[in-house]
């Protein structure tokens, strides 16, 4: 299985825990980022122990190398002093470590395409990771705006602002029973004032009417 199958199947065991127990989505990404983080030191941590086997691997080809060589230099001097059967004998050791050197060139390609393989899920993971940082910040600010909104609305929403509403509507019929009372005084006040000063227009015009008459009797006296 390869690390992101595994990764993935982390991932997706513990977001199905976290949904169950009705988690909000900023734990969920941390989690989600922190499992990454875990995979990718995994990674690397494979991948350095691999790059140390091919290490050994090369130290192996070197001496098999060398034995070869050596077999083949024994080979050369045993048939230069005759010995053929030890030219031969020196001949089937350099084909055995030959065979083994081809076996470990062999299973060097393969570390190395291991090596390759990880470097590419290292590479991929990172730039995951980075982008999952980069998207973190901008859902805890999403979430934290909504949260706020959410509260605003169940503030508006609570009885509490509808209590509130109905004492300033009971203050407002007060102010505005003070506001009649004012102009019940001043409309009494006004009633008052305008009776006096009936009275005193109506004894102006006795008054005139009297100093008419007065007048008018005078004149046919003189007449």
């Amino acid at each position: 299985m390869g690390i992101f199958s595994r990764f993935a199947d982390i991932i997706n065991s513990n977001i199905s825990s976290l949904l169950d127990k009705a988690e909000d989505p900023e734990k969920m990404v941390r989690l989600i980022i922190q499992e990454m983080e875990d995979t990718l030191v995994e990674v690397r941590s494979t991948s350095a122990k691999v790059l140390a086997e091919k290490k050994e691997i090369l130290r192996r080809v070197a001496r098999v190398e060398a034995q070869v060589n050596d077999w083949q230099q024994k080979a050369e001097l045993a048939l230069s002093k005759d010995r053929e059967d030890l030219a031969t004998a020196a001949l089937v050791e350099k084909q055995k470590t030959n065979d083994m050197a081809k076996s470990l060139h062999a299973e060097l390609i393969v570390v190395e395409e291991h090596i390759e393989r990880l470097k590419e899920e290292v590479s991929q993971l990172q730039d995951k990771l980075t982008d999952a940082k980069a998207r973190q910040k901008t859902i805890i600010l999403r979430k934290q705006t909504a949260t706020s909104r959410l509260d605003v609305k169940r503030q508006l929403d609570s009885s509490k602002i509808d209590n509130a509403m109905l004492k300033f509507e009971q203050y407002e019929r007060r102010v505005e029973g003070l506001e009649a009372e004012v102009e019940a005084y001043d409309l009494g006040k006004n009633k008052l004032d305008d009776e006096f000063a009936a009275l005193k227009a109506e004894d102006n015009v006795k008054a005139e009417l009297e100093a008419l008459k007065a007048k008018m009797k005078q004149t046919k006296q003189d007449q």
